[in-house]
């Protein structure tokens, strides 16, 4: 094996009422691809808030290069050569590509006077991207770019610092398929630089592709450390979750009942072209297709968050007009949004502010608020939902990814909707919470609610719906049951060819 870059021994971090790490012992090597798994919860993210600074252990020693060193703020991470690419994107995106990669390291014709020297920075930029492999002009503007270019930027940026170490946290949660086979290749080319990566990803197919070692990490502790031909997925899961998941899709069956939603000829300038569908109390509607389908503005427009230039929406079979998320609260929709961070919370605020504020309405009596029924509300619905931990007094921003997730669940459970509108609801949580996720669908079916659920995992997909629709450049390209659907036939309509 090669040159050990991180030696951790001991390594523990407490939060009030918390353990977020116990004693972990962690060796990561240059040129390996080190993958972090658990559920939400475990330890991953404190982790690696440690080792970039943001956080201080409590206990234990981080060793780089033989040498311990007490990593007080991100500044000295990256002075160690430790660098993060983060789930949301740390890029700036009205800046163009070479302004993000050297932002405030910009190379100058005379440093007195701070003047940058743009053709330095242009030819600077340019190589590095070429390093990479990436066709990606050093002039363009971020906000031009697609996410799997943006992450492209991310590590061009992280090889600008000289990065050593570079952590991906959950780099492929909103990539296509296309996107993820350019960032793997571009992975194995920092391998080969000698360049270690500690990569965090709930996606078990994946792991199998690109991981060398896995630490499994479960409550706050170090399960396991694997090497690649040293596990399978179901003992992945088992080391995770601490008990076999057998059946990672509980899908149950429930008799279809009445019209729930009915859309008929929607038009809108964000790109839907005379989309119409029903939706059913008691059914799983699964929508599919390729990033930039439509899936998403479709929800929107439903929801009232974007305009529609044409067309109806009914409701149990009444006409609606909806022009705003609040008509479409008050008529009984439920929208779960892709971008949970910034459409679906307030991070700093606490878990029961979340939990309860778009049902807000009926915690008031004669004009004021009864707090004491709202927290008992929020409590109940945290609890249902094993949210971790179980304070509701604690803010959103402190918690864990599928944590976050649990709460603009639980949000919308408050407003006691009918009609669920899930926008990639498990993406970015780990195969434990997914299958909470999937009992809780299940739940509300059985309730008699109707669920639209759009999801990019085709196995999900497929192991959730009833009726399938797939969606291509704006339109239904195909309506599938669940008993003849496939994953070849759902591609094929996403593609056009259906």
């Amino acid at each position: 094996m090669s040159n050990k870059f991180i030696e951790i021994k001991g390594l523990s971090k407490r939060f009030p009422g918390v353990v977020a790490l116990d004693n972990i012992d962690l060796d990561i090597y240059e040129g390996e691809v080190h993958v972090l798994l658990g559920e939400n919860g475990a330890g991953k993210s404190t982790l690696i808030k440690i080792l970039t600074g943001a956080y201080r252990k409590d206990e234990g020693q981080i060793i780089i290069n033989g040498q311990e060193v007490d990593l007080k703020s991100p500044r000295e991470a990256l002075q160690q050569g430790i660098s993060c690419i983060y789930q949301e994107l740390n890029l700036i995106p009205h800046l163009s590509v070479a302004e993000n990669i050297f932002l405030g390291r910009e190379p100058q014709n005379v440093p007195a006077l701070g003047i940058i020297d743009l053709k330095e920075r242009f030819a600077r930029s340019t190589a590095l991207l070429k390093e990479l492999g990436c066709m990606i002009s050093p002039q363009v503007k971020v906000k031009d770019l697609g996410i799997g270019k943006q992450q492209m930027v991310e590590i061009a940026k992280a090889l600008s610092l000289q990065a050593r170490l570079v952590i991906m946290d959950e780099p492929t949660s909103s990539l296509s398929e296309h996107e993820v086979v350019e960032l793997f290749r571009v992975v194995r080319k920092l391998k080969q630089k000698g360049i270690a990566i500690i990569f965090v990803s709930h996606k078990l197919e994946e792991i199998r592709q690109i991981a060398d070692r896995v630490t499994v990490l479960r409550d706050g502790r170090k399960v396991a450390t694997l090497s690649r031909g040293e596990f399978d997925i179901d003992e992945l899961i088992k080391l995770m979750v601490g008990r076999s998941l057998k059946e990672k899709f509980p899908k149950i069956n429930v008799e279809r009942k009445r019209e729930a939603l009915r859309v008929e000829d929607i038009w809108t300038d964000t790109g839907l072209k005379g989309v119409t569908f029903t939706a059913y109390e008691g059914e799983v509607l699964g929508i599919a297709g390729l990033v930039g389908a439509g899936r998403t503005e479709l929800a929107r427009a439903i929801f009232g968050a974007d305009s529609i230039k044409k067309g109806n929406i009914f409701i149990y079979g009444e006409k609606v007009n909806i022009r705003n998320p609040q008509d479409a609260i008050r008529a009984g929709l439920a929208f779960l949004t892709e971008d949970r961070k910034s459409q679906g919370l307030i991070l700093g605020e606490s878990i029961a502010f979340n939990v309860t504020l778009a049902g807000i309405n009926q915690f008031r009596k004669k004009g004021w608020l009864d707090v004491r029924k709202q927290l008992q509300v929020a409590e109940k619905l945290a609890r249902d939902l094993r949210i971790k931990p179980l304070q509701i007094g604690r803010k959103v921003r402190e918690l864990s990814g599928g944590n976050q997730q649990k709460v603009v669940l639980a949000k919308w459970l408050c407003t006691r909707s009918r009609i669920f509108i899930f926008d990639e609801p498990t993406r970015g949580i780990d195969v434990g919470a997914k299958v909470e996720v999937y009992n809780l669908i299940n739940n509300l079916v059985q309730d008699g609610a109707a669920v639209i659920m759009i999801s990019s995992e085709l196995p999900e997909i497929l192991g959730m719906s009833d009726r399938i629709l797939v969606m291509n450049n704006g339109r239904i390209t195909a309506e599938l049951l669940r008993k003849e659907a496939t994953q070849e036939k759902i591609m094929k309509a996403a593609t056009g060819g259906y």
